[in-house]
């Protein structure tokens, strides 16, 4: 945040009850509304404002032009021992998700490994929040998704898939989080969005313009698509979860999925999320992990998910920050 901005500091509950007082204002169900803005919070409250209030928007415009059905009920099926499908109905991707994660978290305890795959759901915000999630529980967990194509490959300007993060997270014996969530694009799609509002040049390999061509302007590679991460190292990564978060799951490739800013059709993006039960395979995992997590660090190595647990820990004692122009905006909408 720009400290140079006046500023509105919300607890997470007022937080939370606000972000669900916004959603039902936009006619979404409270079962929506509810694990919206828990899930909302739960990323500003991590740090990344960016899928946070920042996304929310992106949301309640959904809600209102139909790209997302504001009172679907997601359809939840075991299909097997160790898997579970969600159709998620045009919805929100979360709400499927807690509607599976009681059944989810048994299966994985009790088989060793439990899967869930969803389908015909919204962009699903931060993929680190469902697999903290499972963390919690004792699990080991890996989460992909997909959405509308924004990356490209090399020797093409098309947009092929999406940017396909990946997400992973696993708790010490003190609770403490390994969690990396990632892209598969050189850069995430909101850092091209905040450097074209800004009017700021992105580093080179970030992206390339609408003719195919490298670029270094963020309002051209709006017009354009991103880059893999790696050249094609980062490209097979992608595709790899095109096929595990679309093909696997039965969604939409990317290349078939509808916008989730524009137009009034869903995405209909795919996710797949699995759990682990280590304490089956080692039952000293938990503390074996910590105790390499504070080996890596005395090393100087520099934990992905520090950052984010430290900014949760902050947000707890001291709520979340929103620019007082953004919190007033979404007071009117509120109404």
């Amino acid at each position: 945040m720009d400290d140079h901005k006046p500023e509105k500091r919300l607890s997470l509950a007022d937080a939370t009850a606000f972000a669900h007082q916004l959603c039902l204002a936009h006619g979404a169900s409270h079962a929506v509304a509810s694990a919206l803005a828990d899930a909302t919070v739960s990323a500003q409250a991590h740090g990344q404002h960016e899928l946070g209030f920042g996304h929310l928007p992106d949301y309640l415009s959904g809600f209102a032009t139909g790209r997302i059905a504001p009172a679907a009920e997601p359809i939840v099926t075991q299909v097997a021992p160790a898997m579970i499908r969600c159709d998620a109905g045009r919805g929100i991707a979360q709400l499927g998700f807690d509607r599976a994660f009681p059944a989810l978290c048994s299966n994985a305890h009790q088989l060793g490994i439990a899967l869930f795959a969803q389908l015909n759901a919204f962009t699903c915000g931060e993929l680190g929040y469902y697999t903290r999630r499972l963390a919690r529980e004792g699990l080991v967990a890996l989460a992909f998704t997909n959405g509308p194509p924004l990356l490209t490959v090399a020797g093409q300007r098309r947009p092929l898939y999406s940017t396909n993060p990946i997400a992973f997270a696993a708790a010490s014996a003190a609770g403490r989080l390994l969690a990396i969530d990632q892209a598969s694009s050189a850069t995430a799609y909101v850092n091209l969005l905040r450097a074209a509002e800004a009017g700021e040049a992105i580093p080179a390999g970030w992206a390339v313009d609408a003719q195919g061509n490298e670029t270094r302007s963020a309002r051209e590679a709006l017009r354009g698509t991103l880059l893999a991460f790696g050249g094609g190292r980062g490209a097979n990564i992608a595709l790899m979860v095109e096929v595990l978060a679309a093909g696997v799951t039965g969604a939409n490739w990317s290349l078939d999925a509808g916008d989730f800013r524009a137009g009034s059709e869903t995405p209909g993006a795919g996710m797949l999320v699995i759990g682990i039960a280590p304490r089956l395979l080692d039952e000293c995992f938990a503390s074996r992990l910590g105790e390499q997590m504070r080996r890596l660090e005395g090393l100087g190595v520099y934990l992905p998910g520090k950052s984010k647990e430290q900014a949760y820990a902050r947000a707890v004692r001291e709520g979340i920050s929103l620019p007082l122009a953004a919190y007033d905006a979404f007071k009117v909408q509120a109404r």
